[in-house]
């Protein structure tokens, strides 16, 4: 018997033992005495084949009456199988993809909504999701007048489909009854787990635990596919490893236990690329021809090196780490199999710099090669990335605080001054070293604080009285002035300004806004006729949305004669690929102020941290917009 919802299966097994009133039972479920009634009533629908009926005696309340008893206690020795209802359009979307990739006949929307206990217009809304996601691997869904709606597609599509839909269903819930109940036969996922890893042991098979888990659910999913009478078409997997190619034909074995139906030779040709494509490879990188993996290497290295101008091109760690994963990933891209990166949206969001570096050095690559490299792969591509360069640059232009010395003592004093000052704050620069008389000319001071041995009149910046021997006071004053935080503030004063800054509070598509802002910039002089196809070259690679509405529009590579930032608030939204963007930054960045213009990321990001975007979004003016970005800058 399949229970329509958690409730009621509570319900049976709070009556199973002794009766209960009608208060209790509500009390109990944190619902009405009617819901009760009306429960009572579902439950006695469901039970009517089943020799037992639930019945209100008065003075102590619902009990169980059974009628049959044999045929009752046929009911009790069934497994529970409750019916998980999606409540959420997120749910639905996930559920409606599970009926469809599984099920051998037509469905009709009605019988679902039915069952979910939701409209017909609700799931009709949902199908435009799954349509959007069936078409990434290939597979359509057709409809036909009186039959219902029914899924097309190779074979190979439906278990990739399915496979990718139920690991990020565990990824994301754990346990989740579609896994086991609903999806795959009961009790292979256990089986395979023990089995599976002896097989790879036995083989001397390296895989990382996410990698076995994945070739588990595909498993798990083929024994389903091939048990039901759905297998592989003919598929040849090329050259593969000996280790591979074993390990390959145990499995298949076992799963042709499991199906209880003898695998095609495709299947174990679909599994030798699949334990290839996530097989760990052990061997050095001098040992690995120079193939396409290793041409891959060379070209994303180069690339970064002529177009960024950070050299990792000696890095041999770097190149090893590159070429051990590009291997596998080269497998991968061939065959279009798909790794989930569970990591990938924090990846974008917090290293955006060696995300764009590596996108663009992929995307060239794109242009002289069949495969087509997926966001997931290209954001494994970007740690190994970023680690190489933090491990050789200092990534994250910082701002030093410029200092005045004003002194009126003797030269050895002063110097005597500066070296304690170095000693305790090594990040300070002292540009200047004055005494009372010359400062008291100056109009303006440009540095960032002044620091004096005497007391001085006050013109606008601030200042540090220190003794020509500062008490540990005098430094924790000092302190306070140096480690406050001038890199973002500085490169908001430097690269934002009122002249690159709009407010659009009418429709504009994507296209007219680039081409609005990229005319502007060349006719200033800030960028070249070429910038405005890069742009829309680089937004049609991926969507620049970094999150939460904020987009970073951007070439690809450092075009531009001079950096600036265009700043767009939309407080309408303009749609920007599948999201909508109400915040937009168009970066122009130029080579020659690279690594400072670099620590603009960081504005972003802590854009982001700060959810600043519907305060950036309502700012009715530049100096409003101004104001909010330096308010979330001194809160981080």
């Amino acid at each position: 018997m399949r229970f329509p919802n958690q409730r009621l299966a509570q319900l049976f097994d709070m009556l199973q033992n002794e009766a209960l009133p009608q208060d209790e039972l509500a009390r109990r479920l944190s619902v009405s005495t009617r819901t009760v009634r009306t429960d009572i009533t579902a439950l006695n629908v469901l039970m009517i084949g089943h020799g037992a009926q639930f019945v209100l005696n008065r003075g102590t309340g619902y009990q169980l009456n059974i009628v049959d008893s044999v045929r009752y206690q046929s009911l009790l020795e069934q497994p529970s199988h409750q019916l998980r209802i999606p409540r959420t359009p997120p749910e639905r979307v996930h559920y409606l993809m599970v009926c469809f990739l599984t099920s051998a006949f037509s469905l009709k929307l009605e019988d679902l909504a039915e069952e979910w206990f939701v409209s017909r217009a609700t799931l009709q809304s949902d199908m435009a999701e799954v349509r959007d996601w069936l078409a990434h691997y290939h597979l359509t869904i057709e409809t036909r007048p009186r039959h219902g709606m029914k899924l097309f597609g190779s074979e190979m599509s439906v278990r990739a489909c399915l496979t990718d839909l139920l690991w990020k269903l565990m990824q994301e819930e754990g346990e989740n009854p579609q896994l086991t109940e609903e999806v795959l036969n009961a009790g292979v996922p256990e089986q395979l787990a023990a089995e599976l890893h002896n097989c790879f042991v036995r083989c001397r098979i390296r895989l990382t635990d996410e990698g076995e888990q994945f070739i588990r659910l595909y498993c798990s999913v083929a024994v389903r596919r091939i048990s039901e009478g759905y297998p592989l078409p003919e598929f040849s997997a090329g050259d593969v490893d000996e280790a591979v190619c074993e390990a390959a034909r145990q499995i298949t074995l076992l799963l042709q236990t499991l199906a209880g139906k003898p695998l095609t030779e495709a299947e174990e040709q679909w599994l030798q690329v699949h334990i290839a494509s996530r097989q760990v490879q052990e061997v050095a990188a001098s040992a690995i021809s120079a193939d396409d993996d290793e041409a891959l290497v060379n070209y994303i290295l180069g690339f970064i090196n002529s177009n960024y101008n950070y050299n990792l091109l000696t890095d041999k760690q770097l190149y090893a780490d590159l070429l051990t994963h590009i291997k596998t990933m080269i497998t991968r891209v061939r065959y279009q199999i798909n790794i989930p990166n569970p990591l990938l949206s924090n990846i974008k969001q917090h290293y955006p710099m060696a995300y764009d570096m590596t996108l663009a050095a992929v995307s060239s690559w794109g242009k002289y090669t069949p495969y087509v490299i997926s966001e997931n792969e290209i954001g494994f591509l970007v740690l190994h990335i970023g680690v190489g360069l933090e491990r050789h640059y200092n990534i994250g232009y910082q701002r030093h605080p410029r200092v005045l010395l004003v002194c009126d003592t003797g030269n050895s004093t002063v110097r005597m001054i500066q070296a304690m000052l170095l000693r305790k704050y090594p990040q300070i620069e002292v540009t200047r070293i004055i005494s009372l008389r010359d400062y008291e000319q100056l109009e303006n001071i440009e540095e960032d604080f002044v620091i004096s041995t005497v007391r001085l009149t006050d013109k606008a910046k601030p200042t540090v009285v220190v003794a020509p021997f500062p008490t540990e006071y005098q430094f924790e004053q000092l302190g306070k002035l140096v480690l406050v935080d001038r890199t973002r503030p500085y490169m908001l004063e430097k690269f934002f300004d009122a002249n690159h800054f709009r407010i659009i509070d009418k429709p504009i598509t994507q296209q007219a806004l680039f081409s609005a802002l990229c005319q502007q910039l060349e006719q200033e002089g800030y960028v070249g006729a070429d910038f405005y196809p890069s742009v829309v070259e680089r937004e049609a690679i991926v969507s620049t949305v970094l999150g939460e509405g904020i987009a970073l529009p951007h070439s690809l590579g450092l075009m531009a004669n001079k950096t600036v930032v265009y700043t767009v608030l939309a407080p309408q939204g303009i749609s920007w690929g599948d999201e909508t963007a109400y915040v937009i930054f168009l970066l122009a960045i130029g080579k020659s102020e690279y690594e400072e213009a670099m620590a603009i990321y960081d504005l972003f990001v802590t854009f982001l941290r700060e959810r600043a975007m519907p305060r950036l979004r309502d700012s009715r003016n530049f100096d409003e917009f101004k104001a909010v970005a330096m308010d979330c800058l001194s809160r981080f």
